[in-house]
């Protein structure tokens, strides 16, 4: 029980400022061992469709426990070294970065990993991420950053942390990869190789590795890309240029040209579109914002951007 701890074990916890409101100190450890030993309750469970069919269990922390989460990471999550392979996840992180890393490759194999948060557990979040704390302090953390013992999906610490548990994975499968002149990154649960080599090889490894930290690939998503055919590393095409796929530039100017020729508000009502004008606009907005953000050179995006805005 909070009453129990050491005086110093209070220091560090007050020095973290947990709460967005002003507590006493005897409130503070009342109120953070409660949401911590009752942490179920502090989350709102919903679903999203996968675009691979099936649905995505989202876990999203009350305003409190989002609160603390967030400070968590920002006093000591952010600041803990990950490997350099992995592309996602800390500040600066783009999608371009990951892609860049395997452009005018010969053969791409794509991975992907099963239940990626869910399978990351209390023991390697208590032994692996805040292992430099007392052990009463190393539980309380561990707990506030767990449902049910897992890593959720929706949680702002769940992403940095499942970058410090692959920490050692990636440098494992980075350092044998640079032995046999393969590249290779991770963002998030993609897992991306590219060079020349037979792909059966870096899978067999690549699985070896995945069992000793409880992690499997998802059969279903495993891609082999050769040269000859358009080759995609997290939604952007690396064959030649890094550039946006054909497909998603080819439906941002089919949709200007109808707002050009009908006008927004008969657009909308055409594509029986549920977005009002404005959740229209800045959805158009960010497509073409990600064009650009990729090629920022590119003239026809760089006009369509003047004229949304």
């Amino acid at each position: 029980m909070y009453k129990d701890i050491a005086e110093e074990t209070k220091a560090f916890l007050l020095s973290l400022s947990l709460f967005n409101e002003k507590l006493t100190e005897k409130d503070y450890m009342r109120k953070l061992y409660a949401i911590a030993n009752q942490i179920k309750d502090n989350y709102y469970i919903y679903e999203i469709p996968k675009k691979s069919g099936g649905v995505r269990k989202i876990y999203a922390p009350n305003y409190t426990l989002k609160y603390i989460q967030k400070q968590i990471v920002r006093n000591l999550l952010q600041e803990q070294r990950i490997s350099k392979y992995a592309k996602a996840y800390y500040k600066g992180a783009t999608l371009k970065e990951n892609a860049v890393i395997h452009q005018k490759k010969s053969v791409i194999l794509k991975l992907d990993l099963q239940n990626f948060f869910e399978s990351i557990t209390f023991k390697q979040v208590y032994e692996e991420v805040f292992y430099m704390y007392p052990e009463n302090i190393r539980v309380l953390l561990t707990n506030l950053c767990l449902y049910d013992n897992r890593l959720p999906q929706g949680a702002p610490t769940s992403p940095y942390i499942s970058n410090i548990v692959m920490r050692e994975f990636d440098e494992r499968i980075g350092k044998w990869c640079k032995d046999k002149k393969i590249n290779y990154t991770r963002y998030s649960d993609d897992l991306t190789f590219s060079g020349v080599f037979e792909p059966k090889e870096i899978i067999k490894k690549v699985k070896e590795e995945l069992y000793k930290r409880n992690l499997k690939l998802n059969k279903k998503k495993i891609h082999v890309i050769k040269n000859s055919m358009q080759q995609r590393v997290t939604g952007l095409v690396v064959n030649q240029k890094i550039q946006v796929a054909k497909s998603y530039r080819k439906e941002i100017r089919k949709e200007m040209y109808y707002i050009r020729k009908y006008g927004i508000k008969s657009h909308l009502e055409k594509i029986n579109s549920s977005k009002n004008k404005e959740e229209y606009i800045n959805c158009l907005k960010g497509k073409i914002n990600f064009v650009l953000m990729i090629n920022k050179e590119d003239k026809e995006f760089q006009k369509y951007q003047k004229e949304i805005n």
